[in-house]
């Protein structure tokens, strides 16, 4: 692990895609790009068939995203789900008006459900579901807001709960710098530096979350926080 550079987190940066008045085209752009950025370096496959794939087996599998952002991870959830065979009914929530307003001009698959809303609503709507995931959130949040997340995925998940995020590494800074050549018209490379420097390494994280959460640190420079009742 080489973190000189970034041996300090930098949680004071703010992307460009929380602006609430940023470029609407160069917004929708980036959720679309970002089909290609998570099936190169999020390693959602692999964390599909070792993590999610045993837990869905069984009568009507449900799962729920939290912060959905373009939908491109439920999608491709789906389709791997229907290539094995499981009938999963997929959530997806996402409190950005603007994300609901880019998927709504999406075809995503029939057993996929979107809404614009946050975890602790569906606490209170006493929702459950077997597997519960985000991708790309935990740097997002502050302490508080991870803690919250935290807590609700454990009231949510009855099998699984697990957030795949960015793990700050000076070769991943150095290593996405040069996507700037090929994503263009939109926020992904600017906003995917700023990540990288918001984001924590695993030791960070372990002195955040409660005792029965674990760190695994994944390839490509990623983190993976799991809870297993």
């Amino acid at each position: 692990m080489v973190t000189h550079f970034l041996r300090h987190r930098d949680p004071s940066l703010t992307e460009k895609m929380e602006d609430p008045n940023c470029d609407e085209a160069k917004l929708f752009n980036t959720y679309r790009q970002f089909t290609y950025v998570n099936r190169a370096i999020a390693g959602w496959r692999r964390v599909y068939r070792k993590w999610l794939l045993p837990k869905l087996y069984g009568n009507s599998p449900t799962l729920l995203d939290i912060g959905c952002g373009g939908g491109d991870l439920v999608s491709m959830i789906a389709k791997w789900a229907r290539t094995d065979g499981l009938p999963l009914d997929i959530t997806a929530i996402e409190p950005d008006e603007r994300a609901i307003k880019y998927l709504r001009t999406q075809e995503l698959p029939e057993n996929i459900s979107f809404r614009r809303a946050t975890s602790s609503d569906l606490v209170s709507e006493g929702r459950n579901f077997d597997v519960v995931i985000s991708n790309h959130l935990i740097h997002h949040l502050s302490r508080a807001e991870l803690g919250e997340l935290l807590n609700d995925s454990t009231i949510l998940a009855s099998k699984l709960a697990i957030h795949n995020d960015i793990r700050r590494d000076d070769l991943a800074y150095v290593g996405f710098a040069p996507t700037r050549l090929v994503f263009r018209k939109s926020f992904i490379t600017e906003d995917g530096l700023t990540s990288i420097r918001r984001s924590y390494l695993p030791d960070e994280l372990r002195q955040l979350i409660p005792p029965e959460w674990r760190v695994i640190p994944m390839a490509i420079f990623r983190n993976l926080l799991v809870w297993e009742p």
